[in-house]
């Protein structure tokens, strides 16, 4: 059973929020994030890479780093940019892509829950990029951009989201790259217990993006558990830090984007020798000029020497192996590994991965100017992602690309 609970909410004034959300802080190099802060002071990128604040003498994880994101967030609180609930909240996030539309509950998930397995994870997290966030979480002593988890779908969670949905949004505007962004307040006891008793009743969450900030939000939670030990006072279990920031989505309003591959050269091969070991394991058809995306499961694009291909899966690969069967495990278990060479992904220097946001033609560009060969891959569905959790498994690195992207800054929660 999932412990999901409402929270005291630090949150933009009205007027204020369209310029503080921010996309995650991951999705910026150093140069972008400060070429975005100073197009826009307000935003909350300003606190979730405060480096920006810094000149490049200035490590990215300097320690005045941090103090600086702690120092930033308190004067936005003083200055009234953002304001405190004076009780605890559910709200609804709404975000809308090109006509389609995905609502979550923002809420506080279970440290316990994350230690024990009720929330599922389906990536392994690298240390390294873990630091980064324990620091700023512990620093800061708040969470800032929230974890986005899906659930199979509740018909009692949806029957209370319909009902709060009729009313006027807390929050309601589109931004810069188009997507629009609804929030609904959901309070009293009534709504409040009806939310959290609807979260029981769900055996599991599942931990679709954001693996490193939850990690990192758990150590933090681990860390204070233990020096509140080490003053001899007692974990009661309901402090803030027990629980971190979370938007749970129903999976089916999910929408998962392919997570494309380009790779630097043949690994000495001749085109045909290449195609050779290609048709091994996989039917080739020649498509042409017309940039191909997969159709259906099994099918690959291939992008080589300016000509698109499409492969197909043999049935003699093909299993029913939650991992060894994704789209994403068949081809770096029977073309990139044996053929290109490409032993460890998460590693190797020849492969870079191409969010499907960025289309198509990403990939060619990046055929004809610093890479050998493009593949377009069919996404991951939910409910592969789903069956591999459920498994006790974990996903290939770069196997889905969630679109849109939660913002940071709307929901603060404090430790």
């Amino acid at each position: 059973m999932a412990v999901v609970k409402p929270f005291l909410c630090i949150r933009p004034d009205g007027e204020a929020v369209s310029k503080v959300a921010a996309l995650p802080y991951d999705v910026y190099s150093r140069r972008e994030a400060c070429e975005a802060v100073a197009q826009n002071p307000l935003s909350f990128l300003n606190i979730d890479r405060a480096e920006t604040q810094f000149g490049e003498d200035v490590d990215t994880y300097d320690e005045r780093v941090y103090e600086k994101a702690r120092q930033l967030l308190e004067s936005r609180i003083q200055d009234k940019t953002f304001v405190t609930e004076t009780e605890p909240c559910y709200y609804l996030y709404q975000l809308t892509m090109d006509g389609r539309s995905q609502t979550g509950v923002v809420a506080c998930s279970s440290v316990d829950d994350y230690e024990s397995g009720v929330i599922k994870k389906h990536e392994n997290t690298r240390e390294d990029k873990e630091l980064d966030r324990i620091r700023h979480v512990d620093v800061t002593s708040a969470h800032t951009g929230p974890i986005f988890l899906a659930y199979q779908r509740s018909e009692a969670l949806a029957r209370i989201m319909e009902e709060v949905m009729e009313e006027t949004p807390l929050y309601d505007f589109v931004s810069e790259d188009h997507i629009g962004h609804k929030v609904w307040r959901m309070a009293g006891s009534r709504r409040l217990t009806a939310v959290e008793a609807a979260f029981r009743e769900i055996p599991a969450t599942y931990i679709a993006d954001g693996h490193h900030r939850a990690a990192s939000a758990v150590k933090v939670a681990l860390k204070r558990r233990k020096e509140q030990e080490d003053r001899g006072e007692t974990v009661t279990g309901e402090e803030p830090f027990n629980y971190f920031l979370s938007v749970l989505f129903p999976g089916d309003q999910l929408m998962i984007m392919p997570y494309n591959r380009v790779v630097k050269d043949l690994n000495g091969l001749s085109m045909e020798k290449f195609f050779t070991a290609v048709c091994e394991h996989f039917d080739v058809a020649k498509i042409g000029k017309e940039a191909y995306a997969p159709r259906e499961k099994g099918t690959f694009g291939m992008y080589v020497r300016g000509e698109w291909y499409m492969l197909k899966a043999k049935a003699s690969i093909l299993t029913e192996d939650p991992v060894r069967g994704l789209d994403v495990s068949l081809l770096q278990d029977w073309l990139l590994g044996p053929v290109l060479g490409i032993g460890d992904p998460r590693v190797d220097k020849r492969i870079d991965f191409i969010g499907g946001i960025r289309g198509l033609k990403e990939l060619e560009r990046r055929v004809n100017e610093d890479m050998e060969a493009a593949f377009s891959m069919y996404p991951t569905s939910i409910e592969e992602l789903f069956a591999v959790a459920d498994a006790g498994r974990l996903m290939p690195p770069k196997s889905t690309w969630f679109e849109p992207k939660l913002r940071s800054g709307i929901f603060i929660h404090r430790l």
